[in-house]
């Protein structure tokens, strides 16, 4: 049997372009991951506790929550969703060949959403303080009352870093960056940005070695210098801003990707990649914004990429 569309991925991206296949009679079918890349299936958000910028919310609502709404609507619009990883892609061969275990499904075409795992440090203490005062997001998470007029560590130091400092500044009383070397990776602007900030603080040949807390909620971190001694420093919340790994390792090249690993779609707005008939939405394509609302929009448009590419 040849699949008019496989989905692959369950995130905002993944469900968004099943909702809008299924509603065009393609009958997706979506490999939705069984703790693909170490994350649950429905991806980050399923990791997240409020959610306050997803529209259609006004009170907010928990991350795996949204995930299971967007599950069901899949499937109420027809989506065929299995609980499995894909192993591999043979982008080689028309219908496209996808692997899972022993099994081998065709697809006429393919919608990539696997996204993004945030780089974390795993530093003692950290699962238990994961979305308990810890991040990897300051724009999904530094809103939140847990982090308001409270002293915020970042540990990072490119643009990114300084983004989510200066982010944070909006909320917090004062944010500390927290810079393994003894200088800023970040571009010139981006420094002079962070050093002009009042509420910005710069910890160099720091590094972050433990976290601890109470019951409920992170109240302080370890910091290691140099020497190897160690500092404890009261904090709220601490945001890591040291990259994301694009999953991409299954694919093995046969699609176009940037420098740092993320798929190309080079041909705006399709999200259309080097492969006919092979599409990428969600995170694992955008490096820029990585939210939860412009992912699901994206896939939304590999839906309807994958649509036009079936009609002609």
């Amino acid at each position: 049997m040849v699949h008019p569309v496989i989905i692959i991925g369950s995130g905002p991206a993944g469900h968004t372009a099943a909702i809008y296949a299924a509603r065009a009679a393609l009958a997706p079918v979506m490999f939705e991951g069984l703790m693909a890349g170490g994350v649950a299936a429905g991806g980050q958000l399923t990791t997240t506790t409020d959610v306050e910028n997803f529209p259609g919310f006004p009170d907010g609502i928990l991350g795996p929550e949204l995930m299971d709404r967007m599950r069901q609507q899949s499937i109420a619009c027809g989506t065929d969703i299995r609980t499995e990883t894909v192993d591999r892609v043979d982008m080689s061969q028309r219908p496209f060949a996808v692997h899972v275990g022993d099994a081998v499904y065709h697809a006429e075409t393919l919608i990539l959403a696997t996204g993004a795992t945030a780089r974390r440090l795993h530093v003692a203490g950290e699962e238990t303080y994961w979305q308990r005062g810890m991040s990897a997001c300051a724009v999904c998470d530094g809103a939140l009352p847990l982090f308001r007029n409270k002293h915020l560590l970042v540990i990072g130091g490119g643009d990114s870093a300084v983004e989510e400092a200066a982010y944070l500044t909006k909320f917090a009383s004062q944010v500390t960056m927290i810079v393994r070397k003894d200088h800023l990776r970040a571009s010139q602007v981006m420094q002079r940005r962070a050093e002009s900030n009042d509420k910005i603080t710069i910890r160099y040949n720091a590094e972050l070695h433990a976290v601890r807390g109470n019951e409920q909620v992170l109240t302080e971190a370890d910091l290691m210098g140099p020497d190897g001694t160690i500092e404890t420093v009261a904090t709220s919340g601490i945001f890591y801003a040291i990259g994301h790994e694009p999953n991409t390792a299954f694919l093995e090249g046969q699609v176009a990707l940037h420098d740092n690993g993320y798929i190309q779609t080079p041909h705006a707005p399709s999200m259309a990649t080097s492969v006919p008939g092979v599409f990428a939405c969600g995170d694992v394509q955008d490096f820029t914004y990585r939210q939860a609302i412009s992912a699901a929009g994206s896939g939304c448009q590999a839906a309807l990429d994958a649509e036009r590419f079936l009609n002609h």
